[in-house]
């Protein structure tokens, strides 16, 4: 209960300023659990306040990947150039029990030609996770691990992202050796994206504890993340994470990684902390690639395209048409290729995830096809 306590305590914030569409202060707690050193707390607890503050604020979370490795640095304030978050003050740091709080004052100005603010939110879909090394996952038998952890990933995508909307799991394999098989997985899911990777580290160091004390368990997580385009197949992002985290359970027991015992534990915090470094990652990499709704009906002067009111769609947006087609290059491999046209489409009806627009110069109606995409114009 305590650490529910603390947890809701740390969320508060309290914006100094005026509209978020202004420069504003914010004052916000970060927590984090103290596990390898307090130094490594105290970056894990400040990153925690300013995610809250940045997300509080409605700015781009995705420029948060890149101003991580800048905290690091052991200072009382930090400044920052060609970024929303201008300012952050450390007024506070103390511990309670094993847990590192981080009291700050970030200064942050939202931007209104952020990624998210300009385009439609973009699909994406996760496929199941494998543990390389089975044997590393005796201890504990949390087998589902890497099953469980795909749809920890998911939700936190589809509830904190900015820009993506999620259309769920999928058991099948993503092999990057396959990229047709990628784009049918993608397509059968209706994902522009598809996610997936492989946890390779689940070792643990036990640690003998003094006469009064127990054994102390660390144990590793490492995983490789890899992003897939669904319209190519090929893969377009790739990443390493590795954290290290007390493992509390004991040794022979039976760990349940459904349940909240788990995620509620430092190990399963880890995770989370982990899972959180993945969502910005995604949006400081992804958001910004363009959105391409695509032609999945047509009749006479109006076509249905498959974004509707979750990704962002709006009645009265403008569109231009790309149409889409493919050829067999020189090497006798498959390729794409995507050309723009002259016709441009406004939406006139939108449902929750479809919507359909009339086609601006009807004479040109003719020559769209099924497939083909479109961009929002700005």
């Amino acid at each position: 209960m305590k650490k529910i306590i603390c947890s809701l305590v740390s969320s508060t914030l309290l914006a100094i300023g005026a509209s978020s569409a202004h420069a504003a202060w914010y004052e916000v707690t970060g927590v984090s659990t103290i596990v390898s050193s307090e130094k490594a707390a105290r970056i894990y607890a400040l990153e925690d306040a300013v995610y809250k503050a940045v997300d509080f604020a409605g700015a781009d979370i995705g420029s948060l990947s890149g101003l991580a490795p800048l905290l690091e640095d052991d200072k009382e304030q930090y400044q920052f150039i060609d970024s929303e978050v201008r300012h952050i003050v450390i007024d506070d740091k103390y511990t309670s029990g094993n847990q590192m709080f981080v009291k700050v004052r970030v200064d942050i100005y939202p931007s209104a030609k952020a990624c998210h603010q300009s385009q439609y939110k973009k699909t994406f879909g996760v496929a199941m996770f494998d543990i390389v090394d089975p044997q590393q996952a005796v201890m504990g038998q949390i087998y589902k691990l890497g099953e469980d952890y795909s749809s920890v990933i998911e939700k936190q995508l589809a509830t904190r992202s900015y820009s993506f909307v999620s259309v769920g799991t999928t058991r099948y394999e993503i092999d990057k050796r396959q990229p047709e098989r990628i784009k049918m997985i993608a397509q059968d899911l209706g994902a522009q994206y598809l996610i997936t990777g492989e946890i390779n580290d689940l070792t643990a160091t036990i640690t003998a504890g003094g006469l009064l004390s127990d054994d102390v368990t660390n144990r590793q997580f490492a995983m490789n993340l890899a992003i897939f385009d669904g319209k190519t197949g090929h893969e377009i992002f790739q990443h390493s994470y590795r954290e290290i985290a007390k493992w509390p359970f004991a040794k022979t027991s039976k760990v349940d990684t459904k349940s909240a015992r788990f995620w509620t534990s430092t190990y399963g915090e880890m995770m989370q902390r982990v899972s959180r470094n993945i969502m910005l990652d995604f949006e400081a990499e992804v958001s910004c690639k363009m959105t391409l709704p695509e032609v999945v009906a047509s009749y006479g002067n109006k076509i249905t395209l498959d974004l509707g009111r979750v990704h962002g769609v709006q009645a009265g947006d403008k569109l231009t048409l790309w149409h889409t087609g493919s050829f067999i290059d020189q090497n006798g491999l498959p390729r794409n290729k995507v050309s723009q046209s002259d016709i441009t489409l406004t939406v006139s009806r939108v449902y929750e995830r479809e919507a359909e627009a009339t086609v601006d110069q009807p004479s040109l109606a003719n020559s769209i096809q099924i497939g083909d995409v479109m961009h929002k114009q700005p």
